[in-house]
């Protein structure tokens, strides 16, 4: 399986609570649902219905899995809902039991057997383990070295702070951009791959 990455990202590369204002607001985070008004169902949406469509289980940490699991759950009967509902899912966590599991084909997966874990599903046959959301588990996964892909969906925003994907730990990862897109309202929507070492 490729690990994949799907994030709306503003400008100075923060993707704390794209979705909603009390989504997540750590850190005094008054954002939230920043990305709404750039949201265009041919570009941005398109970009999520391709992420999602190629994917054969998504990937989450346990906040993120926490929101999801919160939400899709009641909307039941819409076609996107039921996917989402259906799809295999994995949740990195220490603090959540296999009893707080209630959200269908979830499997717990504990923090510290996570780069292992996650290497042993890399090894398999299959599509994509999307994951969106979940800054902390993406920062790790690119620390370790365990992207394939990148799908950053750029809106063009300055947000002044907030959580980030990417590692602070000085190290140098080059990338391949393969496809990008533009929307009307100026939103990027760009896939980068891991580039060959060497």
């Amino acid at each position: 399986m490729r690990i994949v990455i799907s994030e709306f990202i503003s400008l100075d590369g923060v993707v704390q609570a794209p979705g909603g204002a009390e989504e997540d607001t750590d850190g005094g985070f008054a954002h939230g649902g920043w990305s709404h008004p750039f949201f265009d169902p041919e570009v941005v949406g398109g970009a999520f219905d391709s992420a999602m469509s190629s994917a054969e289980a998504l990937l989450f940490g346990r906040r993120t899995w926490q929101t999801m699991a919160g939400a899709w759950p009641e909307r039941a009967g819409d076609p996107f809902a039921d996917r989402m509902n259906a799809i295999g899912k994995y949740v990195v966590t220490d603090t959540l039991g296999d009893d707080d599991l209630t959200w269908n084909n979830t499997e717990r997966i504990p923090g510290e057997e996570f780069a292992g874990r996650i290497r042993e599903l890399r090894e398999k046959d299959g599509g994509n383990l999307l994951v969106m959301g979940s800054p902390t588990l993406v920062r790790s996964l690119l620390s370790e070295d365990l992207v394939d892909e990148l799908r950053l969906v750029i809106m063009p925003v300055l947000l002044g702070g907030g959580k980030s994907i990417f590692p602070a730990d000085g190290g140098l990862r080059t990338l391949e951009l393969v496809s990008h897109t533009t929307s009307g309202a100026g939103v990027q929507v760009c896939t980068y791959r891991t580039a060959a070492k060497g």
